[in-house]
């Protein structure tokens, strides 16, 4: 059974997608730019099951930079667009607010509904502190699969992000950078406080120890506060995720965490750089299953198996 979508913008500021037979907002897409210090992108938030029940974190205590659901760069050829403090090797992190870049909303394309699903296509700048155009990124998001009988609606987002300086552009890490087990960039998730402790499943393994490994799939559940209950998010990255735009081989590694809080990002520089041409184009493709419950490996298995590339 597929419920219809509904979607409304409201200009510089965000869009929403509504499954309007409940009224529930599954998703809050912002563009509106923030604090400098924040490195100042578009974001997710709030994330919704199709219950109401929301699975996204937004600005908290320890990390005020984590919004949501959002494309992050952490070490950009000595930039940082992920924002908050930078990782220096020998020094820790340190508060160079000179690194902190910015991703820059320039328009939609594409603002559509259509067979129960919504697509949204979306121009956008990377920026170093300074200003300059680093950068060029397409992103589309669709939201489709809205299934109310299994509880799940399912979200791709692909990027397509293109070298516009004169030499190559370096996607790192901390880990890149020396600092063992950190190697988030790129696509980023932050649940929920109550969602610490959570449990993480892959095809052939279970728990944290899926750090820095490779999976086709990674899902986390976790506990609401105050309704009872679980959800369960299903994150898959694309084969083609393990080539560079210029054709080379660079899979993907995962970063996840359940403490202190919940977190996961499909990586794509965990352990080593990428480096992307002058005039070559990055291209990802990511997919998240928004599912209520507490999903286990072999139902989570036949969603994945159900919703092909």
């Amino acid at each position: 059974m597929t419920k219809a979508l509904e979607l409304t913008h409201r200009h510089g500021d965000h869009l929403s997608v509504t499954a309007t037979g409940s009224g529930v907002e599954l998703l809050r897409y912002v563009y509106r730019a923030e604090d400098a210090w924040e490195a100042p992108k578009p974001y997710i938030h709030p994330l919704r099951t199709l219950s109401g029940q929301v699975v996204t974190g937004y600005r908290p205590n320890d990390h005020r930079w984590h919004k949501g659901l959002q494309m992050t760069a952490s070490h950009l050829s000595g930039a940082n667009l992920w924002g908050g403090n930078s990782y220096v090797h020998g020094e820790g992190y340190l508060a160079l607010p000179e690194r902190v870049g910015s991703m820059a909303h320039k328009g939609f394309d594409e603002l559509s509904v259509h067979d129960g699903g919504v697509r949204f296509a979306e121009r956008l700048t990377w920026h170093p502190r300074g200003g300059e155009v680093w950068a060029e990124e397409t992103r589309r998001i669709e939201v489709h699969d809205v299934d109310a009988v299994a509880g799940s609606w399912a979200l791709t987002w692909s990027s397509a992000v293109t070298n516009r300086r004169e030499e190559p552009l370096r996607f790192g890490s901390p880990t890149t950078h020396g600092r063992p087990n950190a190697g988030y960039t790129g696509l980023f998730w932050r649940g929920p406080r109550a969602f610490r402790d959570g449990r993480i499943i892959a095809p052939d393994a279970e728990g944290p120890d899926m750090m820095g490994q490779q999976a086709p799939w990674l899902a986390y559940s976790g506990e609401h506060d105050e309704s009872d209950g679980h959800a369960t998010l299903v994150f898959v990255h694309s084969p083609g995720n393990d080539h560079t735009g210029a054709g080379g081989e660079h899979p993907a590694h995962w970063f996840v965490r359940n403490s202190p809080f919940a977190a996961v990002a499909p990586s794509f520089a965990f352990h080593d750089e990428l480096a992307l041409d002058p005039g070559a184009t990055l291209t990802r493709r990511y997919r998240v299953v928004v599912a209520d419950g507490a999903w286990d490996r072999d139902r989570i298995a036949s969603a994945v198996d159900g919703l092909p590339w």
